[in-house]
């Protein structure tokens, strides 16, 4: 069973569906609780229905929550996959630093452009409710002036006194009129018609929308004082479809919402065909205060004119009119509802009608205007998609190289095409990455270099004797290390016989591999002139030089005699032939008798190698002549010396005595201290005795120098 889960959740990490964070895990967990409660809920419906109905809202809740949780993980999901690249992250940017604001602008602009027009819209309407309210307080006026003067003149007024007004102006014949000289009904009206009530709120002049016997109606009150008594007059006209008529013939349609409807079904329902339209718009509910008040529409008139061109949308707005009821002098400040449907063009030749031409200079510069914004625009979004472009293929750029890098293909390059600071971006990484190549190329070299110096190294291990036969009368040892992998100081002891040994000491000029091949160059030379070519070195004379006073030979078992100083012109010739004129060596021979306990020797610019004797006494081995390898046709001298027993001969190099520090140099003094109150011990110890000293007087700084140290004992 664990090996089929394992199984399974390998394949869905694999598709990248295994839930990672905490919100996933909360989803699943959510949604396993809720299927497992469905499964228990469908269990108990049939026996025990409350239970069954309590778990269902806990399955909706699970569910829920679930499905929220899945939201705000699909949410992360889209967005990392959304804006993981760099272009995307900088078109976000820009849609919302330059396209979102833009639109906003536009849209705000759009807004409240509509929310002008409305206004301009309604104003249109209710300045004409206004303006025949007034009209009718004029005409209220001139009819209170004229009854005034009939009743000062003692005259009683009749109903024929208004028929000149109605016969010369149509609008009379809608419009009523009654009169009451302080509570007394005067007779202008027809005795058939209904009588208008005069409240007592109407005794103080009122202009207004009024609700009287189921209907709307334009009511003005006009009080006059006339003696003792006021005389009121009003007049009232019925806020019907023909005067909304009028107001919509140059605006568009109008619907009016009335809720006085609800009050009087009856008139309702004998209204006109004309008053109640077949396609009436649904009834609108306001809020008043704490009372919800539904509008029922009455009638819709006029005719919503064509569109002057494509952008000459139809708009519609509301305009709430305050209406006062006549019986109660309650005043709703949504009694009705004026619904306007119009277009910008017919509210925009309305708003400028009496500009003329200016108007049309106003709408140039306006479109103008819109152009420039627009043309703008358009140059920010070729601007910044170019940008964008740029940008991201600069990224992308240092992306691929990045990938190169990381395969090992330093020569990759990005190209460069600008001169911004991207530009230089690309062109640090491709000096980066060229100073990496170069690094890599240097340190495979260097590797090469080092393994071919180690190679030397054990080759030069090699050349220093490794196991030395001691004579029964001398005992020798020799160090040398190093300042770098392969040294050029040489040593070397060479038993020509059970008690013969040859001594040999150098000191290669320079360092490094030429020292270490000029040193093996040399220790061939000694061991091949000295062991296999006998023969060729028996005088000094032999290398065609003249030999010199107090010159000493070594006489060989076999009658043979080997010539140290004969020796050193043998190898100083070779090497001025074979190597080039800065190249040369010091060289200190010796060959040592211990039958006779003697040391035949030639220095050829050595350092001279001490005798220290068991007294003390210093003797220095100073016979011989130049340096090896840099002049041609030179002779050395040789001398010998006897050893007595206990005597050290002290062979060194310049790296033994020359390290500095705060102290001064190291010194051949300290040197011949340290070896001849070490006497006593075996050389090995005297030598380490001699190095450790040596290193703590360097200390913490670099080795300068190969440290060379050969000592011989006679016994």
């Amino acid at each position: 069973m664990r090996e089929v889960y394992s199984k399974f959740r390998a394949r869905v990490e694999a598709a990248g569906l295994w839930p990672q964070g905490w919100v996933a895990r909360g989803a699943c967990y959510s949604l396993s609780f809720a299927l497992v409660l469905l499964v228990i809920e469908g269990l108990l419906k049939p026996f025990a229905p409350a239970v069954s109905n309590s778990l269902s809202g806990w399955v909706k809740f699970l569910v829920l929550v679930a499905l929220l949780l899945f939201a705000i993980v699909a949410f992360r999901w889209l967005k990392r996959k959304l804006l993981w690249r760099l272009r995307n992250r900088l078109i976000v940017t820009y849609v919302f630093i330059g396209v979102i604001p833009a639109v906003l602008l536009v849209a705000m602009s759009l807004i409240t452009l509509y929310g002008l027009a409305g206004q301009f819209a309604i104003f249109e309407v209710t300045s004409e409710i206004r303006s025949q309210l007034r009209r009718m307080e004029a005409v209220n006026a001139a009819v209170g002036n004229e009854l005034a003067a009939r009743l000062e003149r003692g005259e009683n007024p009749t109903a024929e006194s208004l028929e000149g007004l109605r016969k010369r102006d149509i609008t009379w014949r809608r419009r009523r009129i009654a009169a009451w000289n302080g509570e007394k009904l005067l007779p202008l009206v027809d005795k058939t018609e209904v009588p208008i009530s005069l409240p007592n709120f109407a005794n103080n002049g009122l202009s207004e929308i009024a609700r009287d016997q189921g209907g709307l109606y334009l009511r003005v009150a006009t009080a006059i004082p006339v003696g003792s008594k006021t005389l009121t007059i009003i007049s009232s006209e019925p806020f019907d479809k023909q005067l909304v008529s009028t107001i919509a013939a140059d605006i568009g349609e109008i619907t009016l919402s009335d809720s006085g409807t609800q009050e009087d079904e009856n008139a309702v329902s004998k209204a006109s065909p004309a008053a109640a339209p077949e396609n009436r718009p649904p009834h609108v509910v306001v809020t008043e205060g704490k009372n919800r008040v539904e509008l029922e529409p009455s009638f819709t008139v006029g005719k919503v004119p064509r569109a002057a061109n494509s952008f000459d949308r139809e708009v519609t707005f509301f305009a709430p009119l305050s209406v006062l009821n006549w019986r109660t002098g309650a005043h709703s400040q949504v009694g009705a509802l004026m619904q306007v449907q119009t277009r910008p063009s017919v509210l925009y030749g309305h708003l400028f009608a009496a500009l003329g031409d200016f108007v049309r200079g106003v709408e140039y510069i306006l479109i103008a205007i819109l152009i420039i914004f627009g043309v703008i625009e358009l140059i920010a979004l070729i601007t910044g998609t170019r940008m964008t472009r740029t940008v991201t293929r600069a990224v992308a750029q240092l992306y691929d190289a990045t990938r190169h890098v990381d395969r090992g293909d330093f020569s990759h390059r990005i190209p460069v095409k600008s001169q911004d600071q991207l530009a230089q971006l690309a062109l640090s990484f491709n000096t980066m990455t060229a100073s990496i190549e170069k690094l890599i190329l240097e340190q495979k070299e260097k590797q090469r270099l080092e393994g071919e110096l180690a190679i030397a190294q054990e080759v030069q291990e090699q050349l220093f004797p490794r196991e030395i036969t001691q004579l029964e009368s001398l005992e020798v040892h020799g160090f040398c290390r190093p300042a770098r992998t392969v040294s050029g100081d040489y040593y070397d002891f060479l038993a020509a016989s059970s008690h013969k040994m040859i001594l040999a000491v150098g000191d290669i000029s320079g360092k490094g591999i030429s020292a270490a091949l000029l040193m093996a160059t040399i220790h061939s030379a000694v061991r091949a002139y000295s062991v296999e070519s006998l023969p060729q070195i028996r005088e000094p004379l032999a290398v065609g030089a003249a030999a010199g006073a107090g010159r000493m030979r070594a006489a060989w078992p076999d009658g043979i005699d080997l010539s140290p100083a004969a020796l050193l012109a043998l190898l100083n010739h070779q090497l001025y032939e074979s190597t080039p004129a800065e190249k040369y060596a010091t060289l200190f021979l010796g060959i040592y008798d211990g039958r006779s306990h003697r040391l035949t020797y030639s220095n050829g610019g050595h350092l001279p190698p001490i005798l220290i004797g068991t007294d003390g006494s210093l003797r220095r081995l100073e016979t011989g002549g130049t340096v090896v390898g840099l002049l041609d046709s030179v002779t050395y001298d040789e001398s010998c010396v006897e050893m007595h027993r206990g005597e050290i001969i002290l062979a060194y190099s310049d790296g033994v005595t020359e390290p500095e520090n705060e102290f001064g140099e190291f010194g051949e003094h300290r040197l011949i201290e340290l070896v001849n109150e070490n006497r006593h011990l075996p050389l090995v110890q005297i030598t380490q005795a001699v190095t450790a000293a040596v290193d703590d007087w360097i200390g913490d700084k670099e080795q300068p120098d190969d440290i060379t140290l050969v000592l011989a004992r006679a016994r």
